[in-house]
């Protein structure tokens, strides 16, 4: 390990980074007042004649035109041809192999624009692709991301069933259609975490007939929109073009969009454009020369080398300045790097400081790289203003991830309640949370609440009421509603940043299967037709998104405010119980009490004497009162939350 450690710093002090915008020059850039078409790539210095190929068609044919790569003198690692002519609408490929008989071809590392299946570049002017009224485009306003309510979303999922009754049907458009649009709206989320949509390996564009899914976990381009999800792949301009009118309607309606983004792996590595451009440089290897597998698949890319770090960082700003794009969601985030991804956040600031950053503060095996240089969920506190998903809130709620059938604190078992008010807090240091009986954490690891991702299920693992299921055998389905609302009320009251699954609002299932990255629309696919079957369903979860967008208590933003004003109270097993009291910030309700019962039979909680109004209980959510009482004790249906406030 030594040894590797020695050769990655030998490399690092190597290399020196051009100033930044030298990527948008990557690919093929046609100069009018020369009538040139440059063509530029980063690429390795030992590469042996690298040649550039100028074809007709984005697959197949053979090559029109190929010219000799020359290595700039600036750097060791930039090769460009200057091609006299205009060769927009032309498809391109960059081979460093040297072998006439054998060729290694990729669109290069950084490609905006490709023919189907993404093997080719192509030259384009990407002002051609902007919608009507593209320039005047504004980022909705979120003034902290305590104010934000993310909504996980799968393009296939969400439109492909015919209940949707979206036209566009898996594609960018269906997120344009008024209907999407309304249900969203409706529902009260402000903002869209769409799962990977760039240009990813395991669809073949050519025969969407097959009706071939995946999540989009093994990426090619990074930097291109997935062609799949646009209604003619062939087209490079097409895919481009729908991506930002999908970005505009959402923006339209006051919804932010943001990208999930997989820089930690590529599909594979023989086939990937890091290694067909520069062999190696971009991965980790272990001490035995090896590929090291941080990412469970195969791979993990190595962030802290320079033109990594430099990638990543200006993958993230082509995605803000050409697409419009809000926020990142950065998958095993803990394979990064803390230096890199520090660094992305200052690259983000100062284009706009709201673009909101989170991802998985872990890993899926062993990195070869110090853990403690690593963006995993112990070191958030070194990240300021990244967030990290609270698996101890999730697993607290819902049971471990490592076994479907145990259930947790939804389930009434005991001894998950410190884990939730853990989540309930933040994930910060709270007086009242011990945090020995924490069930991952030992120690607080965020600064601030809005450095925690407050979530019950997001696209990986059982979605909740397939949990629900598994893990509470006989259960009924008036119980599982019961369990399912409760659940929701725990994330959308805490003072994370609340994040939910599409779907759960119309008590989606996925036939009990656990991974379903790859399986059919029959499993993955949304039925509208619940919002029919189970409309209390959707005004629940409308009416408390409602409720903690009207209320500050909820969403506090600070460590010192949460402190100051959440206070967990006593109560029995199975319960977790706290108040938000004398809130300052133009609240109408001095003093909010939120109760979670997962008990099968009704719980009694004492109050101070006073006079109080619930606004939330048995299954029901109304603003202006439910019931109103002077007790000094409230109890509890089975099952289910009670939120009350004083009356003064």
């Amino acid at each position: 390990m030594k040894k590797l450690l020695l050769f990655a710093w030998m490399v690092m002090t190597t290399i020196s980074i051009n100033a930044q915008g030298d990527f948008i020059a990557q690919g093929g850039h046609y100069d009018a007042a020369t009538n040139t078409t440059r063509f530029c790539f980063t690429a390795s210095p030992k590469a042996k004649k690298p040649v550039l190929r100028i074809y007709k068609e984005g697959i197949d044919g053979k090559p029109l035109r190929t010219e000799k790569l020359t290595r700039q003198a600036a750097t060791d690692y930039e090769w460009t041809a200057d091609v006299p002519g205009d060769w927009r609408g032309y498809f391109y490929t960059i081979d460093i192999s040297g072998n006439r008989k054998n060729w290694c071809e990729s669109p290069g590392i950084a490609a905006q624009a490709v023919g189907i299946n993404g093997k080719r570049g192509y030259v384009i002017d990407m002002a051609t692709t902007n919608p009507e009224g593209w320039a005047n485009d504004k980022r909705p306003v979120v003034k902290s991301p305590a104010d934000l309510v993310v909504y996980e979303m799968h393009h296939r999922d969400f439109s492909i069933d015919a209940s949707s009754g979206l036209q566009n049907k898996g594609k960018f458009l269906a997120l344009t259609e008024q209907k999407a649009i309304r249900h969203l709206k409706d529902l009260g989320v402000n903002a869209i975490h769409i799962l990977p949509s760039y240009d990813f390996g395991s669809v073949d564009e050519t025969r969407l007939s097959d009706n071939k899914y995946n999540w989009g976990y093994d990426p090619v381009n990074y930097n291109v929109p997935e062609g799949s999800y646009s209604t003619n792949p062939a087209d490079p301009t097409c895919r481009i073009r729908e991506f930002k009118q999908m970005v505009q309607a959402l923006h339209k309606a006051g919804i932010r969009v943001i990208l999930d983004v997989v820089y930690n792996h590529t599909y594979d590595i023989d086939h990937s454009n890091f290694h067909r451009t520069w062999p190696d440089y971009y991965y980790r290897k272990n001490a035995d020369g090896t590929y090291s597998n941080g990412s469970g698949c195969g791979n993990e890319t190595a962030s802290e080398q320079p033109l990594m770090r430099w990638f990543m960082i200006e993958s993230v700003k082509y995605w803000i300045n050409e697409y419009h794009i809000d926020g990142f969601r950065f998958d095993l985030m803990g394979v990064h790097d803390i230096e890199t991804m520090n660094a992305i956040r200052k690259a983000v600031d100062e284009i706009d400081p709201t673009i909101f950053i989170y991802g998985e503060g872990w890993s899926a095996g062993s990195c070869a790289y110090p853990q403690e240089k690593l963006g995993v969920k112990a070191n958030i506190s070194q990240m300021p203003r990244i967030a990290a998903f609270s698996d101890e809130i999730r697993d607290a709620l819902r049971g471990p991830f490592s076994d479907d059938t145990k259930g947790a604190f939804l389930a009434a078992i005991p001894g998950e309640e410190e884990s939730l008010k853990f989540g309930i807090a933040g994930a910060i240091s709270h007086p009242q949370v011990d945090m020995s009986k924490v069930n991952y954490s030992k120690q607080p690891w965020a600064t601030e609440p809005t450095q925690m991702m407050s979530y019950v299920s997001c696209h990986d693992d059982m979605c909740l009421v397939d949990r629900l299921r598994s893990s509470i055998p006989g259960i009924t389905d008036d119980e599982l509603i019961r369990l399912d609302l409760l659940a929701q009320t725990a994330v959308f009251t805490s003072q994370g940043v609340p994040f939910m699954l599409s779907g759960e609002e119309m008590l989606r299932n996925k036939k009990g299967v656990h991974n379903s990255f790859e399986s059919p629309d029959s499993v993955n696919h949304l039925d509208w037709d619940n919002l029919k079957r189970y409309p209390q369903v959707f005004k629940y979860y409308k009416d408390l998104i409602q409720l903690r967008k009207n209320h500050p208590a909820f969403r506090l933003g600070s460590a010192d405010l949460v402190r100051n004003h959440l206070e967990f109270i006593p109560s029995p097993a199975c319960t977790v119980a706290f108040r938000l009291k004398n809130h300052a910030r133009g609240d109408k309700w001095q003093t909010i009490y939120v109760i979670l019962n997962s008990n099968k039979t009704e719980q009694t909680i004492a109050l101070p004497e006073g006079s109080y109004e619930t606004v939330c209980e048995q299954g029901r959510i109304t603003e202006n009162g439910i019931s109103h009482f002077t007790d000094a004790q409230i109890t509890v249906a089975p099952q289910s939350a009670v939120i009350l406030h004083d009356c003064p």
